[in-house]
């Protein structure tokens, strides 16, 4: 049993990933379960290239920058379990008792973080009622959502990034992922506001 799993590789959800597994020296976080289905193919990050994205060096690849995020993920917080090559299907169940089923396998979580990006071939079974047409895109683009209030879309379901109805920039990707960390942190902490820093200062 997972106590999150986060649905999506990119920018949203390994910046969620980073956050949570920051947290684990804190007692609230040091024995919960942490995955990430890190398919990023789809990611619009594919294809970008970053001059404005405040602490990346200009011109860096965002190709580069997802599998930096990887690296980094694997590198400082091992415990996050990261599962490659799968593609989520369908979410059943409620909260805090979800099962979330791959192309090849299944998985018990209590929380559940959707990151992925807002084509509109979006097609998990038991999220798509959850789906609108997107507040801030582009009408021609025909980009979805998902209904949410402050990223929450139902009791222990949780939307990040563009498919939480924000616009495409990575920065605001980056916070989107993080607000949705420090939320669970704060469930963990029993409703105690959380937020996780390093800092050189000893």
């Amino acid at each position: 049993m997972f106590d999150v799993l986060i649905i999506g590789g990119g920018v949203s959800g390994m910046s969620c990933a980073l956050v949570l597994g920051s947290a684990r020296n804190k007692a609230f976080a040091a024995d919960k379960k942490i995955g990430i289905f890190t398919h990023q193919k789809a990611s619009n990050l594919q294809d970008a290239v970053f001059n404005n994205a405040y602490g990346i060096a200009a011109g860096k690849l965002g190709s580069e920058l997802l599998e930096e995020s990887k690296a980094q993920l694997a590198s400082l917080y091992p415990h996050v379990a990261q599962i490659e090559n799968e593609k989520v299907m369908s979410v059943e169940g409620e909260y805090p008792n979800f099962t979330v089923t791959t192309n090849k396998n299944s998985y018990q979580t209590k929380i559940i973080v959707v990151a992925i990006n807002a084509t509109n071939t979006f097609a998990i079974e038991g999220l798509m009622d959850y789906v609108i047409p997107h507040k801030k895109a582009i009408v021609e683009k025909n980009r979805i959502q998902l209904k949410n209030e402050d990223h929450l879309v139902a009791e222990g379901i949780y939307v990040a990034g563009t498919l939480a109805g924000l616009r495409s920039q990575l920065s605001i990707a980056a916070g989107s992922g993080a607000s949705v960390a420090t939320d669970i942190l704060t469930l963990w902490n029993n409703g105690n506001h959380s937020q996780v820093h390093d800092s050189i200062r000893k």
